[in-house]
């Protein structure tokens, strides 16, 4: 089977990308560096009211680390994307992207900070899409643990440079991609991700 691929795209450090995926396209994502997350929102091109559900997901699933043949979903119970392949096995879906007043609350960081948040509505927003209509987004390499008690930690990312995931398009999709501005999340530092759109 020949496999055609658009040029890998590097998304900068602290940075985000939006772009259209069509059903039956591989998105490939791909940590360059090692240990750097990258927050994933997506939309039925055709209707932004049906988005990615980390709850229809999780409860799908019946588990929350979701991995290679499991089914990320819409709020509306349409397959979105099944992961076909996954170097790493360990990636969130319970947290929502770092935003402006995460940094504030969590952090007590004065001044403006990058974020996920504003990364993704900025890349989405030529397409109409408004800073409301964004949840919670499938953290690629994000290592989050939950306690038996139901404390939650966020570690350094397992990943490795190199390692990546491939998720196949299960409709017309617009997606937003980002390289994650949380310095917890990272272990401390910033990098790049790259992503391909790829077609069998």
């Amino acid at each position: 089977m020949h496999e055609h691929s658009e040029a890998c795209t590097r998304i900068p450090p602290q940075s985000g990308r939006a772009f259209e995926l069509k059903k039956g396209q591989l998105l490939r994502i791909t940590d360059p560096m090692g240990e750097q997350v990258s927050d994933l929102f997506a939309f039925a091109r055709d209707d932004f009211g049906c988005s990615l559900s980390s709850g229809r997901s999780i409860d799908y699933a019946s588990k929350i680390y979701l991995s290679t043949g499991d089914i990320l979903y819409a709020n509306d119970s349409r397959k979105m994307f099944t992961i076909e392949r996954d170097t790493v096995g360990r990636h969130d879906f319970l947290l929502t992207p770092c935003s402006q007043e995460m940094f504030e609350i969590l952090y007590r960081h004065q001044g403006h900070h990058p974020s996920c948040f504003e990364n993704l509505y900025t890349a989405l927003e030529p397409f109409g899409v408004k800073p409301g209509q964004i949840s919670t987004t499938f953290n690629v390499f994000m290592n989050v643990t939950v306690d038996p008690d139901g404390r939650v930690a966020v570690l350094p990312p397992t990943s490795r440079a190199g390692d990546c995931i491939e998720l196949r398009a299960e409709m017309d999709l617009l997606c937003a991609l980002t390289s994650c501005s949380a310095e917890n999340s990272n272990n401390g530092s910033f990098k790049p991700i790259d992503f391909e759109i790829v077609t069998d």
